[in-house]
C-alpha cells in the first residue's frame, strides 16, 4: 500500500515533466505541483468556516481558488507546458489572501488571512520564477491593506471572537505547514537531482577515460583545443588476428563480434595492469603503446610483456569449425606524435615513422610470434631470448634486420640469441616471404 501511495505521488508531481527535462527542471516542476496540491487540500477548510458563518463571498474564494487549480493541472497535464499554470498560481496565491481578508472586514476579523500571501515571493524562487516581483506585490498590497483596514473593520460582518482566534492559528499553520512541506520536498528532489548528475558526471568522465588517456582528458576538461605533444621514445605494438577473412566467412556478423570482444578484453585489462595505453582497435587489430602520455624508462620492456602476455592469452581461445586462433605482433621504438583529432566522436591517436614501422613488422610478420626491429632488439636484448630471423624485406622500408622475441631470460625456454637466421623448422623468413595469412 505504501508503495503504491508513492507511485501515485510520483505519478501526480511529476504532471509537468518532460523527458527532455533537466533534473533541476524537474525538481522545480515537481515542487509547483506538490505545493498546489497540498495548498489545494489544505483551503477548503476555510470555506467550510465561512460558508457556516453565511459570510459566501469569502467561503467562494477559496473554491475559486481549487477550481482554477485543478483546471490548470488538467491542461499541465495534457500539454506538460507549465508557464502559464505558473503564472496563474502566483497572482492567486498574491492576490486571493487579501481579497479574503477584505471581504470579511480587515485584518483583525480576518485573522490575519492576507499572510497567506508571503507564499508568493517565498515559493517563487522554489518554483523557479524571479521572487523580486512578487515580493514588491506582497508589500504593495500590504500597505494597502493597511490603508483601508480602519474603513473594512466599520463595516465589518460579526465573526465570533473564538473563531477569529481560532483561524489566526489555523493562517500561521497552515502557512507554515505548506512552506514546511514544499521546502522538505524541495531539498530532497535538489539532492536526488545533485546525486543523479554526479553519477551522470561520473559516467561521462569514465567513458571519456575509456577513449582518452586520462591526462589527455584532463587537459581537455582544462580547456585546451589543441592537443598535438612529441615524445621522443616510445614502444609500439601492433597485433593481427591471422586468418581474420575465412573465420568472418564461417560466422555470423554477431558471433564474429563475439569472438574479438573475447579476444580484446583480456587485452585491455592487461594494458591495465602493465600501465599502458591502448591506442584503439581497428577490425581484428590492436594498438597500444608504452611511454606515454606519461614517459617511463621501461617502456620497451613494458610493451614487451604485454606482447608476450597477449601471446600466452590468446593460447586459449579456440573457435569451432575454425581452430586455434593466432595473432601476428609487430614492435618498434622511437619518437612520435600524439594529440586530438576531431570535435565529435574524437580519438587519441600516433603519428610518425616509428607507428608506421611498428605496422610493417607486424604485417610481415609470423602468426603466433612477435616481430621486432633492430631497435628493439638492442634494448632487450640483456634481458629476453630473441632470435634473428635475419634480413626481411618490408613493404616502403626495404630490406630490415628483424628479430623474433621468444622469452625472458629469467623464464625456461629455448636458448637466447641465435646468431644466424632461423632454419625452416624456427619460420625463417624464406618460409613466408613476409605474407600476411589473411
Amino acid at each position: 500500500m505504501e508503495t503504491r501511495r508513492r507511485a501515485l505521488l510520483e505519478q501526480f508531481v511529476d504532471l509537468g515533466v518532460r523527458p527532455t527535462d533537466t533534473e533541476h527542471d524537474r525538481a522545480y516542476k515537481s515542487t509547483h505541483i506538490l505545493i498546489v496540491g497540498v495548498t489545494a487540500l489544505v483551503v477548503p477548510l476555510w470555506s467550510v468556516v465561512y460558508g457556516v458563518l453565511g459570510l459566501w463571498l469569502a467561503a467562494a474564494i477559496p473554491l475559486i481558488y481549487i477550481a482554477v487549480s485543478v483546471l490548470g493541472l488538467a491542461i499541465v497535464a495534457r500539454t506538460r507546458r507549465i508557464r502559464l499554470f505558473r503564472g496563474s498560481q502566483m497572482t492567486m496565491w498574491l492576490t486571493l489572501p487579501f481579497l479574503l481578508q477584505w471581504s470579511v472586514g480587515g485584518f483583525v476579523n480576518g485573522s490575519a488571512v492576507g499572510i497567506w500571501a508571503i507564499s508568493a515571493p517565498l515559493l517563487a524562487s522554489i518554483v523557479g520564477a524571479v521572487p523580486r516581483p512578487w515580493f514588491v506585490g506582497f508589500v504593495g498590497l500590504s500597505v494597502f491593506s493597511g490603508l483601508i483596514d480602519s474603513s473594512l473593520a466599520a463595516g465589518a460582518p460579526e465573526v465570533p471572537p473564538g473563531v477569529i482566534t481560532s483561524l489566526f492559528a489555523l493562517n500561521f499553520l497552515g502557512i507554515a505547514f505548506v512552506m514546511f512541506v514544499s521546502l522538505r520536498f524541495f531539498i530532497r528532489e535538489r539532492e536526488r537531482a545533485r546525486i543523479d548528475l554526479e553519477h551522470e558526471r561520473q559516467r561521462s568522465e569514465q567513458l571519456l577515460l575509456n577513449i582518452l588517456p586520462e591526462e589527455i582528458a584532463g587537459r581537455l576538461k582544462g580547456g585546451a583545443t589543441v592537443i598535438a605533444d612529441r615524445y621522443d621514445a616510445v614502444t609500439i605494438l601492433f597485433a593481427d588476428l591471422v586468418g581474420s577473412t575465412p573465420l568472418s566467412d564461417r560466422l555470423t556478423p554477431e558471433q564474429l563480434v563475439e569472438v574479438l570482444n573475447g579476444v580484446f578484453t583480456p587485452f585491455d585489462d592487461l594494458a591495465d595492469e602493465l600501465g599502458l595505453e591502448k591506442i584503439k582497435t581497428l577490425g581484428d587489430a590492436y594498438m597500444v603503446v608504452g611511454g606515454l602520455p606519461v614517459a617511463r624508462a621501461d617502456h620497451v620492456e613494458a610493451v614487451a610483456e604485454m606482447a608476450l602476455a597477449m601471446r600466452r592469452e590468446l593460447e586459449g581461445h579456440s573457435v569451432e569449425s575454425f581452430g586455434p586462433l593466432q595473432m601476428r605482433f609487430g614492435m618498434h621504438t622511437g619518437p612520435v606524435v600524439a594529440g586530438v583529432i576531431g570535435k565529435r566522436k574524437f580519438t587519441y591517436d600516433l603519428w610518425g615513422d616509428t607507428v608506421n614501422t611498428a605496422a610493417r613488422m607486424e604485417a610481415h610478420g609470423l602468426p603466433g610470434e612477435v616481430q621486432v626491429t633492430e631497435a628493439v632488439y638492442q634494448r632487450l636484448r640483456d634481458r629476453y631470448r630473441l632470435d634473428r630471423r635475419g634480413p626481411v624485406e618490408i613493404k616502403g622500408k626495404g630490406v630490415m634486420e628483424t628479430y623474433l622475441l621468444r622469452a625472458r631470460l629469467d623464464q625456461p625456454g629455448p636458448h637466447a640469441v641465435s646468431a644466424a637466421p632461423l632454419g625452416p623448422s624456427g619460420h625463417s623468413s624464406r618460409d613466408t616471404g613476409g605474407r600476411r595469412d589473411d
